[in-house]
Parts: C-alpha cells; structure tokens; sequence
C-alpha cells in the first residue's frame, strides 16, 4: 500500500516539514556529487597501522573498510589498496554505527565533529533515490499536519526526538553492530505516530495494488498507519534471522516514541483524538 495524499488540510505553510524535505535532498544530491568524484585510494596498511599505534586496544567490532580483533594491534582481513567511491565515504563518515557510538571510539574514516552528533546526522543520509523518495513522500504526507498541531519549533523538536528514539531502539537489539545506520525513518515513524493519535479518522488516498490491477481507496488513517505499525514489528521479528537491509526496530522505536511525545508536544488546545476516543469507550462501558 502506497499513500499517495490525506484529505485533512493544514490551517498554516507547513514550514520545518518542507525545510526537511529539502534538506534531505540537497544531502542527497551532495552524496551524489561525491559519488562522480575519482575514488578515493588509501594504504589501508599505512593507516591501519597508525590507528593501533594510537590505541592501546582495539574494538572489537568490525567495520566495513577494515577489521579489528580484539587485544591485537595488528588489523587483518583486508587489502592493503583498496578503492571506495567517495559519497559511500562521507555516509560511513557521518552515519551512525552502533558499535562506534556506544564505544566512544570513532574509527577511520574519521570525522570532525563529536561522534554523538551522528546520532543526528545519520537522519539525512539515504542509501538510494528510492529510499530517499519514500521517506520524503511519507514526510510529505503526514509531517503538514502534525506540525500544524505543534507548531514549527515544537514539531522539529518532536521530529529529533524520536529519530534519536528510533537510533537507541535499532542500537539496543545490535549494540555490536558495525552496519551503518542511514535514513530518516525513524524520525518519520515518529510523525506517522503523532497523525496516528491525532487524526486516526482522516482519510488517506492509497494506491493498491491488486494482482495485475492498481485501486486507489480511501482508507482511514488509523487503519493504514496501524498496519504499517504491524507490518513493522513482523518485518522486526522475522529480521532475527538475517543481517543488515532495513533498520525496522528503529521504525518500531520511532513510532512508539511519538505515541507517547505527541503528548507533551502538541499544543493544548489541539486532542490527542485517539486516546479521547479511548476513554470514552472506557467510560460507556462502565
């Protein structure tokens, strides 16, 4: 199912939602760029040998352009010339890598900044135009609304606090992990959460598919998005038994951070409709 446009209008320019979505993209088109760049060439020996000799262990993690045993100061398993292009380069740079991040060590390549702030700068990095697309059509879609019933400020605070949510869910089931973590579906999940409590009866067009045949039907978004929710925690589950693709526990800890943050963050005079809905069937009942 791919929702394609809700029938719920935004009172006011959806600000911080558009500001994201551009964002987005100009990263996007900058790892482009790098990518037509001549490849970068390093003495992987040279520069792994300068690492150990700076540490007095080694993490024991390994890392997609080099391999770490630990208490060894010799690094193996890798060609002592080896050629990356440059934008997968930068995403490893400024991806956020659980085993790094939860060792405090940043690793080669290296960056500039604190390693805690790839906590945030990995929410803008995408691994293709595809996975870029969705996120941003997605963002599109929910992200008016919900900042409508935040405000601009309060929405982009919500939208980094559940990305951050979604990085510590996806590093607590991996805290070993040396797979790079890349993509803003976290923060999303986060939003899609906040419009799921917020307007669970607004209407969303979605396009689907039907063997050979495409309906576009308008579903209630307290249907769509609750499905999403659960497509999610199957795809988690059955992630358990292969590695890497998709960061679904970040989906998972994204949403669940904005049922709870939709809370605090949405403006008093806007209901949290879900949870009125709720209680009132709780009261009818007794």
């Amino acid at each position: 199912m791919i929702p394609l446009r809700d029938t719920l209008l935004s009172r006011r320019f959806p600000l911080v939602t558009v500001c994201l979505i551009v964002l987005n993209m100009l990263v996007y088109l900058f790892q482009g760029y790098l990518g037509t760049q001549p490849p970068l060439r390093a003495d992987w020996t040279r520069e792994r040998a300068e690492w150990a000799a700076s540490h007095l262990e080694e993490p024991p993690i390994f890392n997609p352009y080099y391999a770490a045993a630990a208490g060894q100061r010799i690094l193996t398993s890798m060609p002592s010339v080896f050629e990356i292009n440059k934008d997968e380069w930068f995403q490893t740079q400024y991806a956020l890598i659980p085993a790094e991040w939860l060792g405090g060590r940043d690793l080669p390549p290296t960056i500039s900044i604190p390693i805690w702030l790839t906590l945030f700068t990995a929410m803008f990095l995408h691994g293709g135009i595809m996975h870029l697309l969705g996120n941003m059509l997605y963002l599109w879609i929910f992200g008016d609304n919900v900042e409508d019933a935040m405000g601009s400020i309060r929405f982009l605070a919500f939208y980094l606090s559940c990305g951050v949510a979604a990085a510590f869910a996806q590093m607590a089931i991996g805290p070993g992990s040396s797979i790079p973590m890349i993509g803003a579906s976290g923060a999303i999940a986060g939003v899609l959460a906040a419009y799921f409590m917020l307007y669970p009866r607004s209407r969303v067009l979605t396009l689907i598919p039907l063997f050979f045949f495409l309906r576009v039907v308008a579903l209630p978004a307290v249907f769509l998005l609750g499905f999403w929710f659960v497509l999610q925690v199957i795809s988690g589950l059955n992630s358990f038994s292969s590695s890497g693709g998709v960061a679904f526990f970040a989906h998972i800890g994204g949403f669940i951070a904005g049922l709870f943050l939709v809370f605090p963050f949405r403006q008093r005079h806007i209901p949290v409709t879900l949870w009125q809905l709720i209680q009132n069937r709780r009261a009818s009942r007794r």
